[in-house]
């Protein structure tokens, strides 16, 4: 993750964070980290490749950024991460725990049940490298852990989630993320209680030196396989192949009312009510799909796609991050933030009528088509101070000579 993007996640993340624990609460912000598809457009909306692993990564990595100059202020805490810092989970919660009075001891042995159950007791061939543990000041918890195959080069995540969570091996995932890899040993399934059982019983009785014998004679013998059983579909994200964004990835309808949305109420909201400096249509554009990750239902995230339209890619799929609408964005929700917390919402409020006129205007609106849309961005993405991992954003070739140093002031 380039530092010029990272930074500017950090400082989006943490706005949305608090802009959702103020309009809903603490618990419904873990339950939407809980929400594979709402997680992938969270990611996506700030600028992170939209489909990629590494979505999970930099927003974790983010949020544990974000939110810890103010976990007093709202009551959450980041933990973990990947590879050696995901083992330092239990030391950071019992840390926490210290502080804030929480059973930190409690939280650090949930916390190695949980990625001891995705190592080993759901079998799936993917290796657990990353490791996230958000908690709240009441002890309510989210976890988000991610494993790779290597041989695959594919990513799966597991989401957990404490409310309603009644055992650890009996089917506790709140939603697993990732494509399927056909049959598993998953000792984690409520239809597995007779096979814990029976293997407890087995140690308990014939000891490991017999169990190893009676497996390698049982692997000579032929049974015939078991009938299948329906399994209970989990909420799971399944993300294709190609990185560039198609409009078969977008809900266009719902991308046309997002539009029409910023261009119906920018002109009242934004102009004459937000009174932002340098907020123009292209930034309100943003704002409608960001409001939309603040507000929206969870069925509104089945296209998580649609969400790298406010502020493109690293990759420059759909097109290079603008610059210019991204740090605008950020000071709208800057501005919002702040005045709601000292009980003036009217900015926090214009986000929410933003987010209302995208849902009633996508009932009938119509637009052009994407590639149309991701043309644009493209043609103005320069005067955006588009960029990407592959540097800044060069001009059009019909654009004056001197259009890129105007654009990029000090660059040259």
């Amino acid at each position: 993750m380039p530092p010029w993007l990272g930074n500017r996640m950090t400082t989006l993340g943490a706005l949305i964070t608090e802009a959702i624990v103020h309009h809903y609460g603490r618990d419904e912000f873990l339950r939407r980290l809980a929400h594979p598809f709402w997680f992938q457009s969270f990611g996506a909306v700030m600028g992170m490749d939209w489909h990629s692993s590494g979505i999970t990564t930099s927003v974790l990595g983010a949020l544990k950024r974000g939110l810890k100059p103010r976990s007093n202020e709202l009551g959450l805490h980041v933990c973990g991460g990947r590879g050696a810092q995901s083992r330092k989970t239990p030391d950071e919660l019992m840390a926490i725990g210290d502080r804030t009075g929480l059973d930190g001891a409690g939280l650090a042995k949930t916390s190695r049940l949980v990625a001891k159950v995705d190592s080993a007791a759901v079998q799936d061939g993917f290796d657990l490298y990353l490791h996230g543990f958000i908690v709240a000041d009441d002890g309510h918890w989210v976890i988000v852990q991610q494993g790779m195959n290597g041989d695959k080069r594919q990513a799966r995540r597991y989401h957990w989630f404490s409310e309603g969570l009644e055992s650890f091996v009996n089917s506790p995932h709140a939603a697993i993320e990732g494509r399927s890899q056909g049959e598993i040993v998953n000792l984690a399934d409520r239809r597995a209680e007779k096979s814990r059982n029976g293997q407890l019983d087995l140690l308990a009785t014939l000891g490991p030196d017999r169990i190893i014998r009676e497996a390698a004679a049982l692997a000579w013998k032929s049974d015939p396989a078991p009938e299948p059983v329906a399994q209970p579909m989990l909420p799971h994200l399944i993300m294709p192949a190609h990185h560039d964004v198609r409009e078969s990835d977008v809900n266009m309808r719902r991308l046309h009312g997002n539009l029409a949305a910023a261009a119906d109420r920018g002109p009242v909201d934004f102009e004459d009510l937000l009174l932002v400096p340098g907020v123009g249509a292209r930034t309100v554009k943003a704002l409608a799909l960001v409001a939309e990750v603040v507000h929206g239902a969870p069925c509104r995230f089945s296209d998580p796609a649609r969400f790298s339209i406010a502020h493109g890619g690293k990759d420059r799929h759909p097109f290079p991050v603008p610059l210019k609408v991204y740090d605008e964005t950020i000071n709208v929700m800057k501005s919002a933030v702040l005045k709601g917390k000292l009980g003036r919402e009217e900015e926090l409020q214009a986000l929410r009528r933003l987010d209302d006129q995208s849902r009633s205007m996508e009932r009938y609106v119509t637009g052009p088509d994407l590639k149309e849309i991701v043309a644009g961005e493209f043609q103005q993405s320069s005067a955006f101070d588009g960029r990407s991992v592959f540097g800044w954003e060069p001009p059009p070739e019909n654009a004056p000579v001197d259009a890129e140093i105007r654009s990029h002031p000090g660059r040259r």
